[in-house]
């Protein structure tokens, strides 16, 4: 174990997502611990500066251009960490966009690609990294879901929400089939997290900023890097004990009742 609890020196974390918002917090955070990374998205551009900054840190990162919803390229990237690194330590699952549609209009071609980007994706990293995990007895993945895996949110989120509450059952699912064999599996479940997308729907609808305010008790939205001590804590020793938790990062939104009151001073 580690001297220090949070350190990450010596480890190896793949992550998916890494051009921007939660996915690039999380590659930054890891590697100021001391992770080396092989970052993958499907901007080129950004993922690139990611590793740059890395880099800059003193750390090794690899950026890789990647689909994660097609399984050759996912399969492609893992053989990539095999021959730069040789095994993976910690593997976050942060890449895929949901298409959002009322359930009498959405399209069952976006319902599979729902499903496409955000299950079938993770599962096939959760399988490759898993594979070479189980071989070395220990690593810990992370899948990154949504309050909307664990309570409906409405909005025309039905096929987003399916999704991603296929994410919080593999979780538990793998935690409980490979824990026991060194390989802890958790998920993080955000709110809303400002980045482009969402500022993009924000514009569209003024008063879509206040809907969201009124679900969060902590008062504002979040951002990504309210998501760095998570994933230090999750990669690191400092969680060796946990597994299968699905936790909220959220601002207190789950834990309020839809007719609560937010306190306020």
């Amino acid at each position: 174990m580690a001297s220090n609890l949070f350190d990450c020196i010596g480890r190896v974390a793949v992550i998916s997502g890494a051009a921007q918002g939660m996915g690039r917090a999380m590659a930054l955070a890891l590697a100021e611990f001391g992770a080396d990374l092989l970052l993958a998205d499907l901007n080129t551009a950004g993922v690139q500066n990611t590793a740059e900054q890395i880099t800059r840190l003193g750390r090794r990162a690899v950026p890789v251009t990647c689909d994660v919803s097609d399984p050759t390229q996912i399969r492609a990237l893992f053989a990539r960490l095999d021959r730069e690194f040789g095994g993976v330590d910690f593997l976050a699952n942060v890449a895929g966009e949901g298409v959002r549609a009322r359930p009498e209009e959405i399209s069952l071609d976006d319902v599979e690609k729902n499903w496409r980007n955000l299950v079938y994706g993770r599962f096939c990293c959760c399988q490759e990294a898993g594979r070479r995990m189980l071989a070395a007895g220990r690593g810990s993945i992370v899948n990154i879901g949504s309050i909307a895996g664990v309570s409906a949110l409405g909005r025309g989120h039905v096929g987003y929400s399916m999704a991603l509450g296929a994410v919080v059952q593999m979780t538990r699912e793998l935690s409980t089939e490979w824990s026991g064999r060194g390989v802890r599996v958790n998920a993080i479940l955000p709110a809303q997290v400002v980045n482009p997308s969402l500022e993009a729907r924000m514009a569209a609808d003024p008063g879509e900023r206040t809907r969201f305010l009124s679900g969060i008790p902590r008062g504002r939205l979040g951002n990504p890097d309210d998501i760095r001590g998570l994933a230090v804590f999750l990669a690191s020793d400092a969680s060796a004990w946990i597994t299968g938790a699905i936790i909220p990062m959220d601002g207190g939104n789950l834990a309020m009742n839809a007719g609560g009151t937010i306190g306020r001073t």
